[in-house]
């Protein structure tokens, strides 16, 4: 009798260095925190991270660039009220908009894996999962600015 077998874990994989303002990101944490299983290779982890590092970095940069202009040399050196487990809100906030947009571009690409009628309703619960995960990248965008969630578009 055959018997379901989990998906091993992702190995650790390593750290990404993302340059001197925004911290280093880690693969480890990114695979725990989103609760990724071994159905997604560590290069793809590593891809969709990358790829999400340079959208929030890119999307950030006229606020990086005004904290450079204030003398901050780093995200950990803006000024912030309280640590949360010993780190800026402000890293915390960074972090999880970058852990975010990897994993809904990663589910985006992964939701059309099964074409059985299982498959389409798994798809299908899955938009609302990538759509949840878009919006708490743009919340810890927004938050990490100091800004509030409100986004207004006129229809």
């Amino acid at each position: 009798m055959n018997g379901f077998v989990a998906a091993a874990p992702t190995k650790p994989q390593q750290t990404i260095e993302n340059g001197t303002f925004w911290p280093a990101i880690n693969t480890v944490e990114f695979t725990a925190a989103m609760r990724l299983d071994g159905t997604t290779t560590p290069e793809r982890q590593r891809e969709a991270l990358v790829t999400a590092m340079v959208n929030v970095n890119r999307e950030l940069l006229p606020w990086r660039k005004s904290q450079e202009a204030q003398g901050y040399a780093s995200l950990g050196d803006v000024p912030y009220d309280d640590p949360v487990d010993g780190k800026s809100p402000k890293e915390h906030n960074y972090r999880r908009a970058v852990f975010c947009i990897a994993k809904a571009n990663i589910s985006e690409r992964y939701r059309d894996f099964d074409a059985t009628a299982k498959g389409d309703r798994k798809a299908a619960s899955l938009e609302t999962e990538i759509a949840d995960l878009w919006r708490d990248a743009r919340w810890s965008m927004r938050e990490l600015q100091d800004l509030n969630h409100n986004t207004t578009v006129l229809v």
